[in-house]
C-alpha cells in the first residue's frame, strides 16, 4: 500500500507541474473575477510549501510547521524549480518503512495537493483558460 500511496503523490505532483508549465506566466496573477479569491500564484505558493512542510514531516517523523521558499509564486521558472525540487525530495523518500504518523502525513499531503487541484480547476474555467491533456485525461475537464 505504501508505493501505491508514492505512486499517487507521484502522479498528483505530475500533474501539477503539467498545469504550470502549460499556462503562461500572467495566468499565474489571474484570480476569479467578481469572487472572493486568491490569485493561481497564492494556489501554487501554498502548494510548494506544503509539500516543503509535509515532506519535512514525513522525513522526521512529525509536524514542523509550515514555511515556503517560494519568494515569487507570480514568476512561473521559480514555481517550476521549487515544484520539481519537491517532487524530487518526496522521491527520495523510502516509503517502504514508514511509521503510521508518516503515512497520514503523506496522505495530507496528497489530500492538500488534490483539494488545489479542484481549485485550480476552478480558477482555469474562471478564467476561460485551458488544461494540459493530462488533466484532460485525469479530471475529464
Amino acid at each position: 500500500m505504501n508505493q501505491q500511496l508514492k505512486t499517487k503523490l507521484d502522479r498528483s505532483f505530475k500533474l501539477t507541474q503539467d498545469l504550470v508549465i502549460h499556462l503562461d506566466e500572467t495566468s499565474l496573477t489571474l484570480d476569479l473575477p467578481n469572487l472572493p479569491s486568491n490569485r493561481i500564484a497564492s494556489q501554487l505558493w501554498c502548494i510548494a510549501g506544503a509539500r516543503e512542510s509535509y515532506t519535512k514531516a514525513i522525513e522526521t517523523g512529525g509536524w514542523k510547521g509550515f514555511s515556503c521558499s517560494l519568494t515569487t509564486p507570480r514568476v512561473k521558472q521559480s514555481v517550476l524549480a521549487v515544484l520539481e525540487a519537491t517532487h524530487k525530495q518526496m522521491n527520495g523518500i523510502d516509503f517502504t518503512d514508514l511509521s503510521s504518523m508518516q503515512i497520514e502525513l503523506a496522505f495530507d499531503l496528497l489530500e492538500h495537493e488534490i483539494q488545489h487541484h479542484g481549485q485550480l480547476i476552478r480558477f482555469v474555467y474562471g478564467n476561460a483558460l485551458t488544461f494540459p491533456d493530462s488533466w484532460n485525461q485525469r479530471y475529464t475537464v
